[in-house]
Order: C-alpha cells, then structure tokens, then sequence
C-alpha cells in the first residue's frame, strides 16, 4: 500500500513538472510572439477605423455598386494559406476581360498599407489588382513566423499571378506587377523568368539581399562573416532545440529625441510609417536569424539582364535608397524599354503616402501600363 502511494505522488509530481514546463513554454513563445507582432495601441487605433483593416489614407470603407470594391480571397502555396485582397474597377463585370496587376508589399510590410493604397488607385484605373501577405508573413500562414527567405517572396509573386489567372474577369495576356521597398526587388527577380509579366514597375525598390549583406549603405561590410556565423548557429539551434532567433522586432512609437538619434531617413521615417501613422498588427520588422543564410547570398541585380519586358522603377530623387534602384537600371541590358523615374523632392517612405507624391506616380503608373498592357 505504500509502494502504492509512492508511485501515485511521483506521477502527480512528474504531471504537474510536466504541466509547469509546458506553460513555461507557452509563455516563452508568447512573449517572444509579443516582440515580434505590433501589439501597440497605434497599430489597435489604425485598424479600428477601417472594416477590411486597411491604413491608407482613403481607403475602401464599404463595397457599393459602380465604385471599386475590394475582395478577401485565399489562394495556397504549398501547404500555406495565403491571405490577399482583389480590388476591382468601378462597374466591373465578371464576363468582361480587364487587365491585371499583381502588387507586392515592402520588407515589413502587409497588404492593408501601401501595397493596398496602389492596388486601390489602380483598380481606380480599371486594373484587377491583388495585394497579398508573403508566406509565414502577415495574415498569412506558415511557420516559423516572419521567415523572410527570397525564394519564397519571389514565389508569393508567381503564385499571386497564378491566382489572378484563374480570377474571373482577368484577361491573362494582359498581366503586369508592381514591386513596392523590398517587394520592389523580389519583383525584379521574379521577372527575370516569369513571362506571363508584361510590364514590371518598381517603386523605391530596395535590394534585401545587398543591404542584408552589406549593411544599409554599405555600413556592415566588415562583419559579414560574423553574421553569416550567427545566421549558421541559429539554424542549428532550430534543428537541435526547435528555438527560433529573430532578428530585429515589432515597430514601436518613438520620441522626438529617439527619432532625432536615427541618422538614415528611411529607418527614422519608417519608424513613423510602421510604427505610428500606418501601423498594423501584422506589420513587423523581425524576421527569422537563420533567413541571413538565404538573404545575404541574394542580389536582385544577378541575371537581371534577363529581363526583357518593358520596365519602370520609380524613385525618390531623395530616397538614400535610390542607389539600389540605379544599380538594378544600369544593368538591366536585356530590356531597351526602360525609365527611371525620379519623384522631385521625395524620400523613400514619402512615396508611400504623400499625396502629391501619390498621385504623380500612379500617373506615371497609368501611362506606363496603358502603354505596354
């Protein structure tokens, strides 16, 4: 009968070890899922005001009849569901043939900001467009969350361009793309081989795979070994522990005296941007460590004389980004139908909302696909 005892207090005690692990864990994974989703009340205030949780200024509030509407759709890559948004022209009739264009967000980035904002103005055009969460980005599915690998945001561009083939109204012939900030760059690539594209646009593209690499104006070429090291070790500790490293976190409201401490207008006015005016909760900079393994060994401007579609990149004249957007120009040799285009007094995140800005690149937009859609 003792015996007995013993062994039911060690189970209880062996359940209970168990059961305080378990939620030590939980709680672990949920407070690094803090660190990483925008949780902030800004992010809770901006999406409150809209019902499909766009941040743009003049967003879609409702669908009417005769105006452009916006659609929640789902398409799967892979096993991953992928949540995007179709807008279509106002008095849009599933039995007529428009064209179509796929938008891709910037690094950090979901559909409900500025990917929304342009797929809207050009649905405004007469385009079908969709504007879609990256795989493990987002409302989209995957895990790790916020695994930021090329491969697979070059496959999110396909993927979104499968889906509108199959979109009733879409005339397939007529399939252009809009890369914005990193999309900008997946965009590039994906274009290098993907044909069904018939005019590529950029809008201050930024190259992830040379500023992960070498550091945001060539600020990091020094420890690329050292984070190439660090990219390695957190893969293993995946594979060995299932522990995720990530590298940065969720956007969060600065001071004034905080913003003034950031040098680069891209990171400070993009603490602004994420953080404050357009913040959403699945907007974040954090991405998986082990992604660098990936990233740092992709450029944009590889093979991208593969391109032969006619081609636009839009840029602030006083974007610090705008060395990427000249790189990839220069050397695409393959396409003779070529702009770049620069937005007079503009930084790279003002292209993202500033009205005036807004509108004059939509317009270049216009003239740019009406002329090669």
């Amino acid at each position: 009968m003792k015996n007995i005892k013993i062994l039911i207090l060690i189970i209880i005690l062996t359940a209970s070890n168990s059961c305080a692990k378990k939620e030590k864990s939980i709680q672990e994974k949920e407070n690094k899922m803090n660190t990483i989703a925008n949780s902030s009340e800004e992010a809770k205030r901006n999406v409150s005001k809209n019902p499909f949780g766009l941040v743009y200024n003049g967003a879609i509030t409702e669908n009417k009849n005769g105006e452009v509407n916006i659609k929640p759709v789902s398409y799967k890559i892979r096993e991953n569901k992928i949540a995007a948004n179709i807008y279509t022209p106002a008095n849009f009739d599933s039995n007529k043939k428009y064209p179509a264009i796929v938008v891709a967000h910037p690094n950090g980035g979901v559909k409900e900001q500025v990917a929304g904002l342009y797929a809207q103005r050009l649905a405004e055009l007469g385009y079908i467009t969709i504007a879609f969460d990256a795989a493990y980005q987002g409302g989209s599915e995957g895990l790790p969350r916020n695994i930021d690998i090329p491969a697979n945001r070059v496959e999110d561009i396909r993927a979104a361009a499968d889906f509108l083939s199959t979109f009733n109204g879409v005339d397939i012939e007529r399939l252009g793309v809009l890369g914005i900030c990193g999309g900008g760059g997946y965009t590039i690539k994906a274009s290098q081989s993907d044909k069904r594209f018939k005019a590529v646009a950029t809008l201050s593209m930024f190259d992830s795979g040379l500023v992960r690499r070498n550091g945001f104006l060539d600020s990091q070429i020094d420890t690329i070994q050292e984070r190439l090291k660090e990219a390695s070790d957190s893969r293993q500790k995946e594979v060995l522990t299932g522990e995720v490293n990530y590298t940065s976190s969720a956007p969060s409201k600065l001071s004034e005296e905080e913003l003034s401490k950031i040098t680069t207008d891209l990171y400070r006015e993009g603490m602004i941007y994420y953080g404050d005016t357009h913040a959403h909760p699945n907007s974040t900079f954090a991405y998986t460590t082990s992604s660098l393994l990936d990233l740092m060994s992709f450029d944009a401007t590889n093979n991208v004389e593969l391109i032969n579609q006619p081609l636009l990149m839009i840029v602030g004249d006083k974007a610090d980004t705008k060395y990427m957007s000249e790189r990839v120009f220069e050397r695409a040799s393959g396409t003779k139908n070529k702009e770049l285009y620069e937005l007079k007094n503009a930084t790279h995140i003002q292209t993202y909302f500033r009205e005036d800005l807004v509108d004059e690149a939509v317009k270049k937009l216009e003239e740019f696909y009406k002329n090669n859609l």
